[in-house]
């Protein structure tokens, strides 16, 4: 599994907001900055804003900042926002649509699997990641 480059783009997004605290900030400078195609960030912007974990305001002093505190925004929010759920495998979503679905020794593996995955990106927050200085971009 591999997260779309819409999805780190947008985790690159929000952490630079998130280090900016509640400065606004135009999207060139975010293009810019963290090298995002100018035209992609302004979908991606659109879908964080949708999602409810950015404000933008338009005009000579608009910009973006985060709808809510660091603390409160995680990995798997942003994530979800631009790729939808995660799922590792269909079966792990639903039951029925495997033919093997009764007997299969894989799907509990799979299932196992994502709610570690979902569990540690929902257990990350942005102002974790500043704190401890996972960020260096």
């Amino acid at each position: 599994m591999q997260i779309t480059r819409q999805a780190d783009y947008a985790v690159r997004a929000v952490l630079h907001l998130a280090r900016n605290g509640e400065t606004r900030t135009a999207t060139s400078v975010i293009a810019e900055e963290q090298k995002i195609p100018p035209s992609f960030l302004a979908k991606i912007i659109s879908q964080l804003s949708i999602a409810g974990l950015l404000h933008t305001s338009r005009g000579a002093r608009g910009g973006v900042t985060l709808a809510r505190d660091p603390r409160e925004i995680t990995l798997l929010e942003v994530i979800e926002a631009i790729d939808g759920p995660i799922q590792l495998n269909e079966c792990v979503g639903e039951t029925g649509v495997c033919t093997f679905d009764a007997n299969c020794p894989l799907r509990p593996v799979w299932c196992e699997a994502q709610e570690e995955l979902v569990g540690r990106l929902k257990g990350t927050n942005f102002a974790d990641m500043l704190a401890k200085g996972r960020v260096t971009a």
